[in-house]
């Protein structure tokens, strides 16, 4: 069938998105952006662009590397100031709002002004907010310095267009994969390092070897990392980062574009193309649940700290690495695109839905205790949540992939970006708005609530892929 075939371009392009949009959501100016730019040996300014693509690939590595660190440790962070799990829902979300405001902004200062300034001024910010981050006295700080970060976070839109300015358009899939590949990299080894430095040998270490005036606890240790490795990552950009946009280029108006609210609303207005869009924003919406609840949720019913969270999220990252990178091209190969998107969100019904319930689902598993020298202890409960975050992790790439490859296919090749930004804008509100909601069903109604409804959302994704037209979705490109 015409759906099944795929080009190599094409399977990069997915991997890529989904690399991307499953942890950090990137925004519309990203890879929609950077299909566009006309990257082509006459333009080019950069002397040795594969030299300069590994450097943009270690700067988004290192980037991601310490985004990653944090992400055990935000959820407690807030709680340890006497918030509630909403509040520490909307302090997890306000990352996403400022990146989705402010990722257009540094897109047009990086077409003014050039890549380089904008990358280094966000590493800079990036640097300020994780030490803010650290020093941290009270919950609004903490707000400030997440919305901060959030907001330099939209320096992944640029990265990307460095990479359409230094590689030809048929060289541009090999590019796009090789940053998905950093991020992939980065969301696998930044939770475990968090989880390193938010360990007692580690904390105690730091306060016989730091001054007495530097706060040191299982918060403010990785945040400190956080920005010691950005920082690191700073003066290497700034010695070794060539400008890749030429100074003819620059201040080039763009012209008049739709805002990505309205080129949302446009697409779901669009047959075939909107019932895709939608179906993405609700995986993304469902998914939003785990991602923002999980670490309160096995605070309360295990007592796990950043430590032993970190481990579980490592271990999530790489069943998402396997399957991403390893799986989903000769799944797809064999059973096409439209089918893995049903079984992805058919599969999120039960697993997303039974998160809570592990200690439950223990008494069906043995207690296996301590395995490792490190790390947490695995009585059944906890073995029971890793059979389940298994196929869960497994069904979300499946879906998010094949969803990301439907858009694709259902634009021409002209059109390629904006149906790329489309779903990423999409993600990207998802994860604004998803927190927020699964939050105060974590706190209003019970622990198990915002997993349920989660679980319960991806069966209108199921009616609408049932009713979607393949035909019409895959004609564009056929």
């Amino acid at each position: 069938m015409k759906y099944e075939t795929h080009s190599k371009d094409i399977l990069t392009l997915r991997i890529v998105n989904v690399l991307i949009n499953h942890r950090l959501p990137p925004e519309t100016e990203g890879i929609g952006a950077v299909i566009r730019h006309p990257a082509n040996e006459e333009t080019m300014t950069v002397e040795n662009p594969r030299r300069a693509l590994g450097v943009v690939f270690f700067i988004v590595f290192v980037d991601l590397l310490g985004f990653g660190i944090l992400i055990p440790v935000i959820p407690l962070y807030a709680l340890s100031f006497g918030a509630t799990e909403f509040v520490g829902s909307l302090l997890i979300a306000s990352y996403s709002a400022m990146q989705f405001l402010a990722a257009p902004f540094l897109g047009r200062l990086s077409d003014s002004r050039g890549r380089r300034p904008v990358l280094l001024l966000s590493l800079t910010g990036s640097v300020l907010a994780w030490l803010l981050f650290g020093v941290a006295g009270s919950l609004a700080v903490l707000f400030a310095a997440r919305m901060l970060a959030g907001a330099m976070g939209g320096n992944i839109a640029t990265a990307q267009a460095y990479i359409a300015d230094i590689t030809a358009a048929d060289e541009r899939a090999k590019g796009l994969g090789l940053l998905g590949a950093a991020f992939g990299l980065g969301f696998v080894f930044g939770p475990a390092l968090g989880g390193f430095f938010a360990s007692e040998p580690v904390i105690a270490a730091a306060r016989d070897l730091l001054p007495a005036f530097v706060p040191v606890s299982e918060f403010s240790l990785p945040s400190f990392a956080a920005a010691a490795i950005t920082g690191t990552n700073l003066v290497v950009a700034f010695f070794v980062l060539p400008e890749s946009r030429p100074p003819e280029a620059r201040g080039t108006p763009a012209g008049d574009r739709e805002s990505r609210v309205q080129q949302l609303l446009s697409a779901l207005r669009s047959p075939g193309l909107g019932t895709l869009v939608a179906s993405f924003f609700l995986v993304s919406f469902a998914f939003s649940a785990l991602e923002s609840q999980f670490i309160f949720l096995t605070n309360d019913q295990y007592g796990y700290g950043a430590t032993e969270n970190a481990i579980i999220l490592t271990y999530v990252g790489v069943v998402l690495a396997v399957v991403q990178g390893g799986l989903v091209g000769p799944l797809t190969d064999r059973f096409g695109e439209y089918r893995l998107a049903v079984a992805g969100a058919a599969i999120q019904v039960l697993t997303l839905a039974a998160v809570p319930f592990s200690p439950q689902l223990g008494a069906f598993v043995p207690d296996l205790g301590r395995i490792l020298p490190v790390g947490p202890v695995l009585p059944a409960g906890v073995l029971a949540l890793l059979v389940v975050m298994t196929p869960l992790s497994f069904g979300n790439a499946l879906t998010n992939v094949s969803l990301n490859t439907l858009v694709s296919r259902s634009a021409t090749d002209d059109e390629q970006g904006g149906a790329f930004g489309l779903t990423q804008s999409a993600g990207s509100l998802a994860r604004t708005f998803g927190p927020a909601l699964a939050g105060g069903l974590y706190t209003a109604v019970a622990f198990w609530a915002p997993f349920v409804v989660g679980g319960a959302l991806m069966v209108p994704i199921l009616v609408l892929l049932g009713r979607l037209d393949r035909e019409a979705v895959t004609s564009a490109t056929a």
